[in-house]
């Protein structure tokens, strides 16, 4: 019953898929309408978030910034449908641009094991069939709660073409890495996604401490491999969407032996990279609500937004 309604799901997206890029991005903003009209989580966490880091902004103008975030996120979420139901090589002719490839390729050429840091910074799903593209790759993922939704982005992630291994976020799936990177091989972390208590160090995160994985910085000292910072950006345009790909070098120091000063770098590269387009980043996410000394309720920050709806 699982594979039959991922197979349903999988369909239903094929379909909404092959609307009229005009009509989906109409969607995508009256959806997003709809959620601040109902103050809806996704809305609620947004507006929190701009509450906590941008006090340049009054009230007003964090508003306006909330409104734009949630119809980028939005059509994010459409183009993402386009991408699982379309050939990887038609979706690779939506990038328009790339930044850094020479620097992606000579990373592939030492030999020396590769780490791709992939925010969530415009659309992370072009860029897993960007890199499937250019090698085989393992991408480091944390399964949904729900089997169903695992079923279906595995299937849907299958379109992604090339070499790609789904590994999951756990102890083995930690091993699979470390010897693939020791190896010369690549791998994707997405490394701003906050770990579980004890699987991180705390670290500023546009002024704010954020609970940061260590794991990334771990493998990067193992296994002596490569880090690149990998997004892809969403251009501005009214026509479907186009892209720009940057590959950055990440700072030295994510791969320091001391874990505070790796996960401070690394906080560093992925902060330069959101504010490079800030609403392209996922600001719907509750990425401070661990809080030092004891990460317990009475310090998150979202605790009144879990009590007024779920």
């Amino acid at each position: 019953m699982t594979e039959f309604t991922a197979a349903l799901l999988r369909a239903l997206a094929w379909a909404v898929a092959r609307l009229p890029w005009p009509l989906l991005r109409m969607m995508a903003d009256g959806i997003a309408r709809l959620w601040i009209a109902l103050d809806a989580r996704e809305a609620r966490v947004t507006r929190r978030n701009l509450e906590l880091i941008r006090s340049d902004l009054d009230a007003a103008g964090r508003e306006v910034l909330m409104a734009e975030i949630l119809r980028t996120t939005l059509r994010q979420t459409f183009e993402t449908v386009r991408l699982w139901t379309r050939p990887a090589s038609r979706n690779l002719g939506d990038i328009v641009e790339v930044h850094g490839e020479a620097l992606f390729d000579a990373a592939l050429r030492s030999g020396e094991g590769l780490i791709v840091a992939a925010p969530h910074m415009g659309n992370w799903e072009l860029l897993n069939q960007w890199l499937a593209s250019k090698t085989p790759l393992a991408i480091l993922y944390r399964p949904p709660e729900s089997a169903v939704g695992e079923a279906f982005l595995r299937r849907v992630r299958a379109n992604a073409g090339g070499q790609v291994e789904q590994v999951r976020a756990e102890a083995a799936g930690v091993r699979i890495l470390l010897k693939r990177l020791q190896k010369g091989g690549v791998v994707g972390i997405l490394p701003d996604q906050q770990p579980k208590a004890g699987e991180g160090e705390f670290a500023s995160f546009f002024g704010r401490p954020a609970l940061t994985m260590t794991l990334l910085g771990r493998l990067a000292n193992r296994s002596r491999a490569r880090v690149l910072l990998c997004w892809c950006q969403r251009l501005p345009g009214t026509g479907a969407p186009t892209f720009a790909l940057h590959v950055e070098a990440a700072p030295e120091a994510v791969a320091a032996a001391d874990p505070q000063a790796a996960v401070a770098a690394l906080n560093a590269g992925v902060e330069a990279v959101a504010r490079a387009d800030f609403v392209q980043y996922q600001w719907t996410y509750k990425r401070y609500s661990m809080q030092p000394p004891d990460c317990s309720d009475s310090v998150n920050p979202y605790i009144d937004l879990y009590r007024r709806k779920s």
